[in-house]
């Protein structure tokens, strides 16, 4: 745990707060918004999602029910720059049809346990664990860490996990070396999207890297 730590207040302190998620809207609607930049966020970059979600908003299209209710061409339309437009926009209606089906509001979905509402979210086709807990910590507000590529890569890289190691057996590392908070978790994962572009990337700039003493990787290349 102290390690962890150590390495969230190294990048809290270089880089500072992130304020992530970003959103255009509030109340449920932010969180709704949230949940279609988990979903839109796969293989492709922020910025891209970005686009998309401006053209849902000037659409008006930042809503549940209008989602659910939308043509699937226009709405592919309209994230044709997040990639992979025709299947996402099938997942976009079918969360939404699922959520309203099931329990009438994005509210009511998000008020159950964060066991069962990951279940729930797995079993719809096209969410994986990390959008399912990205959709959980950034929108539901569940302590739950969110692993992604940079995870992997940094933390394997300060010699805490194998370069393979499973999504399932590093989140577990971090929720059980860290306290359940959904402020820490959030702020933590962000940092470390940030590290990974700014030093820690697949040429590393380890000159410059903050963790360059606390690294394994950049310890071995130096003897």
């Amino acid at each position: 745990m102290a390690n962890l730590m150590k390495i969230y207040n190294i990048l809290y302190s270089h880089f500072g707060p992130q304020g992530w998620w970003p959103a255009h809207s509030k109340g449920e609607k932010r969180k709704f918004e949230i949940c279609i930049g988990a979903i839109l966020t796969q293989n492709t970059a922020w910025a891209n999602v970005e686009k998309a979600i401006i053209n849902l908003k000037n659409h008006e299209l930042l809503d549940m029910g209008k989602i659910r209710s939308a043509d699937e061409k226009k709405l592919a339309g309209l994230i044709k720059s997040s990639g992979y437009y025709n299947q996402k926009a099938k997942r976009l209606k079918r969360f939404a049809a699922f959520v309203y089906k099931k329990h009438g509001s994005l509210r009511k979905f998000f008020l159950q346990d964060a066991e069962k509402l990951r279940q729930e979210l797995l079993q719809l086709n096209g969410i994986g664990p990390e959008t399912a807990d990205s959709i959980m910590l950034y929108s539901a507000e569940k302590p739950v860490f969110v692993i992604d590529a940079y995870t992997k890569r940094i933390f394997h890289r300060l010699g805490i996990c194998r370069e393979n190691v499973s999504y399932d057996d590093l989140q577990k590392i971090f929720m059980e070396s860290l306290p359940p908070s959904t402020r820490l978790f959030n702020e933590y994962h962000a940092l470390i999207v940030e590290h990974a572009k700014s030093y820690c990337r697949k040429r590393p700039l380890c000159g410059k890297c903050v963790l360059s003493g606390k690294c394994a990787s950049y310890r071995s290349d130096k003897r």
